[in-house]
């Protein structure tokens, strides 16, 4: 498998990482994950705009622009060939010796890239007929907004979630329900829908960007707000959003049905929609070729 490392495609058993890695032993680095329909990236721009920010908020020089990042990107693709895929990328502060918790000098430490395509496809099964859900308490870092490679909190809380049975886990803060354990979370109540306002608690999510989109094209009314569990056991309709998954339908959470147990109304309207723009996008990437 070819894999990018920093500005070379190359074979993965090329790849060395130096144990003082600072992704590697404090998980000190970002990353993103772009899905590529038919050959192409599908809003490679909003990813790379949040890796950006992710790395301003942690300080992260990064020692290329978005521009050689794109043609990195798009290089590797073109050497895998893949044309249903899903693109990993990340980033690590590099590696700093002796081991310590400063932040080394950006000037003396270079920030390495990685990465690497493997194949994806629609998840259209499982969207047809939704998944199973349960609550778990949101034990994570007060920093979601920043998409980190430290992703222990979020792996525990899926683990938890599955050992009871459920596809995913419904995170739960306060009482009040931010997200699920990699994706944004959705209800529909009365035919608004809800979701938990971005900040440090939930991840500014790229999907839920084209989301806002479509519900003005559709008129559907959204309201960013938080909600609780009770009021999304009495829910309508819920949902998560990723770029892979892309629109998931929940229905059942805590062994308790949501709806009348089947994807709902306005949860399948956005996922036509949403794929929709995926073929539109597709399509008019073709034509300017």
């Amino acid at each position: 498998m070819k894999v990018l490392w920093n500005e070379e495609i190359v074979d993965e058993s090329e790849v060395k990482i130096d144990i003082e890695d600072r992704g590697y032993q404090f998980g000190d680095g970002i990353y993103e994950v772009i899905r590529i329909y038919d050959g192409y990236m599908y809003m490679e721009k909003e990813h790379l705009d949040r890796l950006w920010v992710s790395a301003e908020k942690i300080r992260m020089t990064l020692p290329f622009t978005r521009e050689e990042l794109s043609q990195r990107l798009h290089r590797l693709a073109q050497e895998v060939g893949l044309e249903n895929a899903r693109v990993y990328f990340q980033v690590t502060r590099g590696t700093a010796k002796p081991r310590l918790h400063d932040f080394p000098d950006p000037k003396e430490v270079q920030a390495v890239l990685m990465a690497d395509i493997q194949p994806a496809s629609r998840p259209s099964a499982k969207q047809n007929i939704g998944i199973r859900a349960g609550f778990v308490e949101d034990k994570r870092w007060l920093h979601c907004d920043i998409k980190s490679i430290s992703l222990l909190g979020n792996i525990m809380a899926l683990d938890e979630a599955q050992q009871k049975g459920y596809d995913e886990a419904v995170l739960v803060r306060d009482g009040i329900v931010t997200e699920a354990s990699a994706s944004n979370l959705w209800m529909v109540k009365d035919e608004v829908l809800y979701t938990h306002p971005d900040g440090n608690f939930v991840l500014p999510g790229i999907a839920k960007i084209k989301i806002r989109e479509l519900v003005k094209a559709l008129g559907i009314e959204l309201k960013e707000e938080a909600f609780t569990e009770k009021e999304l056991l009495a829910t309508d309709e819920c949902f998560k959003t990723s770029s892979v998954a892309e629109i998931m339908p929940i229905i059942e959470i805590d062994n308790q049905t949501i709806g009348d147990g089947t994807p709902g109304k306005v949860t399948k309207k956005l996922l036509n929609a949403y794929i929709e723009s995926v073929n539109l996008a597709v399509q008019t990437h073709r034509d300017e070729k």
